[in-house]
């Protein structure tokens, strides 16, 4: 695992999960391409414990569709998926590698009543011709848009690529710093050059950036209902018209500029962070375009409160925000190498939690922290979220999971204030030792917990609702 990129953990898709819509998706894309030059004629995807307890909700239906019929969830207009969808049940019909398929969703798309002992998020695809099974592959979605195929990860991970400084845990991250005399991103930079050179890393953060800004103003200036039955009512746009004393804006730059000039108290700034956030997590449960970061559920931390930096603090440019990216992507890698970033593994903790130690660990760093005050940071953020379970309310990326994301960056700034101002040779808790605790705790958390919508909030509610 000590090849893993920062762009393993930052990806760009669409929502509203990393495991349950992206990890999906991109299984359906490998299966085609182990398709090709078959004779096909009939395709079955099963969907086996947390895919089929909460997929609908997720949109995992879709995602195997669209998946198989060529979409691709980097490039696909977001706004045109559900009508994409449509068409594709209307005419019972997928084109796969060029070969045209009946395919009816309600009987090919079936959700198993079992969890399959592989993986909590696992999928079987079959392919058949005149009556014969000719394929059949099992994957398991494992975070983050993570897939792997029986035993083995197909992402880019595990290159075979030894890297200059190869980093395992956190004491590896903090010696290398110490060696070069310099900053996890000055250590991190130096291992992404080997998967590319400056210029394209430079280019992909970027890229990176200009989607999570987009997302925030999409979310910032769009009104409505959220889709999936709750009647969740959008909340950032209206937050933003207050925040800006209803300022015009018609475009990005307009946006901004509003933003810059609302006021700076204490309050405002608080109200702005969840805005962001939960801009982000409105858009991600619309199927919208977010930054996988290190999971869909927990898109908007990074966004919030690295525009937190950009916005209220003393922001210095491009360079700035490069090594924001590089110092969150590798405090995500050493939480997917030691502990998990599932929330159907390791409940919430793995999404919002891990999201909230990159943002720590990132915002401390750009503000003038050294490697170990950034690495303090990431642990006191995740150390607030032991335990956090997954109990999503009708399978849907929405309650509680939107305004989570809004406390996941609150607690990402405290804990990068609460690293600045202390001697991280005093401190008596590790990133180590938090990464391993979280681990634990997810091994021991009742499956109920693990994003199955069979626990919690998303038992509790329905229950009271239908007793009123």
């Amino acid at each position: 695992m000590e090849s893993i990129s920062i762009f393993d953990i930052f990806k760009i898709g669409v929502g509203p999960s990393s495991s349950h819509t992206l990890g999906p998706w991109k299984a359906s894309q490998d299966f085609t391409v182990k398709l090709n030059g078959l004779d096909v004629d009939k395709i079955q995807i099963h969907l086996y414990g947390s895919l089929s307890k909460t997929g609908k909700g997720h949109a995992t239906d879709i995602a195997v569709i669209l998946g198989l019929a060529g979409y691709d969830p980097i490039t696909v207009d977001p706004d045109e998926i559900f009508t994409i969808q449509k068409q594709l049940e209307d005419l019972s019909i997928l084109n796969v590698n060029g070969q045209e398929i009946i395919f009816i969703s309600k009987q090919d798309v079936i959700f198993e009543k079992t969890t399959h002992s592989r993986h909590p998020n696992t999928l079987r695809y079959k392919a058949y011709y005149q009556g014969e099974l000719i394929l059949n592959e099992l994957y398991a979605s494992v975070g983050g848009g993570f897939i792997e195929r029986e035993l083995v990860e197909m992402n880019s991970c595990n290159r075979g690529i030894q890297l200059p400084y190869p980093i395992k845990s956190g004491l590896d991250l903090q010696n290398h710093c110490k060696k070069i005399k310099g900053s996890i991103s000055d250590v991190v930079i130096l291992n992404e050059m080997y998967f590319g050179d400056a210029d394209l890393i430079h280019q992909k953060i970027d890229d990176l950036k200009s989607t999570m800004l987009e997302s925030v103003y999409r979310g910032c200036t769009t009104r409505g209902v959220l889709p999936g039955g709750l009647n969740v009512k959008r909340r950032a746009s209206e937050l933003c018209k207050k925040l800006t004393n209803g300022a015009e804006y018609s475009s990005l730059e307009e946006w901004i500029d509003a933003v810059k000039a609302s006021p700076v108290d204490f309050n405002s700034i608080n109200n702005w962070v969840s805005c962001f956030a939960l801009a982000v997590n409105e858009e991600n449960a619309s199927l919208n375009r977010v930054v996988t970061s290190p999971t869909n559920g927990a898109a908007g931390v990074i966004p919030a409160v690295l525009l937190y930096f950009i916005f209220f603090c003393d922001y210095d440019g491009l360079d700035t925000t490069r090594r924001f990216m590089l110092t969150a992507g590798e405090i995500g890698c050493l939480f997917k190498k030691g502990a998990t970033i599932s929330a159907a593994v390791g409940g919430c903790q793995a999404e919002i939690g891990v999201s909230s130690a990159m943002a720590a660990a990132a915002l401390t760093e750009v503000l003038g922290g050294c490697p170990e005050q950034a690495m303090m940071a990431a642990e006191i953020a995740m150390e607030h979220h032991l335990g956090l379970t997954c109990d999503p309310i009708g399978g849907l990326v929405q309650i509680p999971c939107i305004e989570r994301n809004a406390m996941g960056a609150m607690k990402a700034i405290t804990a990068a204030n609460l690293a600045l101002s202390s001697d991280p040779s005093a401190a008596v808790v590790h990133l180590d030792t938090v990464i391993k605790t979280m681990w634990d705790t997810a091994q021991d958390m009742n499956g109920k917990y693990k994003e199955t919508s069979e626990g919690g909030l998303a038992f509790n509610l329905p229950l009271i609702m239908a007793n009123c």
